[in-house]
Formats: C-alpha cells, structure tokens, sequence
C-alpha cells in the first residue's frame, strides 16, 4: 500500500495540542503588599500567565524589551508619577493597553488618566472579582486606546449589577438619544469624561453599542 505522507501530516495536525499564548502582565506598583496581593489574585485567575513587578517607572523601563500583553500601573509612585510614565510606556510598548490602578479613584484622576493615554482605569477599592474581570475584557481586546473605559466606581457583586448614580444619569441621558458631547454639557463634565462612563455602562452591561446598552437598560428596568 502507498505511503500517504499528506494523510500522515493532516493526522499529526488533528492530533497537536493546542497551545495557549503566554500573557505578560507587568505591574508597576511601589506597595510591595499590594503587588504580592495582586500578583496571587492574578496567577490563581489568570491562566498561563507570566507576571513581573517593578517598584518605579525607571525599574518597570529596564525590565523588559519584549512588549508585555497588559501593564498594571499605580500613578503614585515615587520618583516620576504613573501619570508622567504613561508616554513613557506607550512609547516603550506602543501596542501595549495601560490599565492604571490607582486608590485615588476621583474624577480628575480618571479623566486625567484617559487624557495621557490609558486604555482604562480601575479603582484599588474595587473587589479582586471585578478588577479581574475587566484585565480580561483588556485582554481579549474589548477596550482600546480609541475606546477607553473608566471602571473606577463600578462595581459587581453576586452577580448583580451595579451602576453609580452618575452612570446612571448618563444611560438616562443615553437613553434620551443625546450625543457625548451633549450629555456633557448637560452635566457640566468634559466629552472625554462622558465617553469614559459610555464605556463603563457598556461593559457593566455587557453590551457593545449605545443602542444596545439602551435596550438593556430598559430592559433591566433601570430606566423609565
């Protein structure tokens, strides 16, 4: 009988395991308490996960050449601030999404955040559950740089959604059909601002568009 080498090849090829791309999180924080936390609640969460720590942006700057999948990153860091770091680590890691992981969880910090170029923004304060669940939407690319999400209040609990009374105020607002721009204007906040809560309610929701979080939302009875 004839040696079929395709057939031969096409069997190895059904028969390869599957292998799972490595993610490389870089986390620059100088609390060594809350990276060690971090790092443990990553690892167990997270499969197939390479993680490495840095206390400064200038340490975090040295430690790798190939770019990582995510970096964490506090904006309070001795020497030169998160904040300043971010050109740095764009430059560094273009393609790279920078989540920023910060206590200070205010408004100007989030905006400020989104304005040099993180792709998003999550409160200390939050639940592991949920600062999770958002590195994995970062991950499987439902944020971008374009598209910036400020997770810094919302919550998920028990598998029960929370929104905070501002987002709930701009899904009203959504909900009426008004722009970003609008909405800001209604509420005395910045465009920027605006669309980082935009992104916010379509994540919590887990919807990818406007019209689909309004459908949602009513549906959910969270509007009237």
């Amino acid at each position: 009988m004839a040696f079929d080498r395709s057939k031969l090849m096409q069997m190895e090829l059904q028969g390869a395991a599957v292998v799972t791309p490595m993610i490389k999180i870089l986390l620059i924080d100088d609390h060594a308490l809350f990276r060690s936390g971090l790092r443990m609640v990553l690892a167990t969460g997270l499969e197939d996960t390479e993680i490495q720590e840095a206390s400064s942006m200038e340490e975090a700057m040295q430690l790798l050449n190939e770019p990582p999948s995510i970096l964490l990153l506090d904006i309070q860091l001795r020497g030169l601030n998160g904040l300043d770091g971010i050109a740095l680590l764009k430059r560094k890691w273009p393609a790279t999404p920078v989540v920023v992981l910060s206590s200070d969880d205010t408004e100007k910090a989030v905006s400020e955040s989104i304005r040099r170029g993180a792709t998003g923004f999550v409160s200390k304060n939050d639940s592991a559950d949920h600062i999770l669940s958002f590195i994995r939407l970062v991950l499987r690319g439902g944020c971008n740089s374009d598209k910036p999400i400020d997770c810094a209040s919302e919550t998920e609990q028990s598998g029960k959604l929370h929104l905070t009374p501002r987002q709930l105020e701009v899904l009203d607002f959504l909900c009426q059909g008004l722009s970003n721009k609008a909405i800001g204007r209604r509420m005395d906040l910045s465009e920027n601002t605006i669309r980082g809560h935009v992104q916010a309610i379509l994540a919590a929701l887990q919807v990818e568009s406007r019209s689909q979080a309004v459908a949602s939302a009513h549906r959910r009875g969270l509007v009237h």
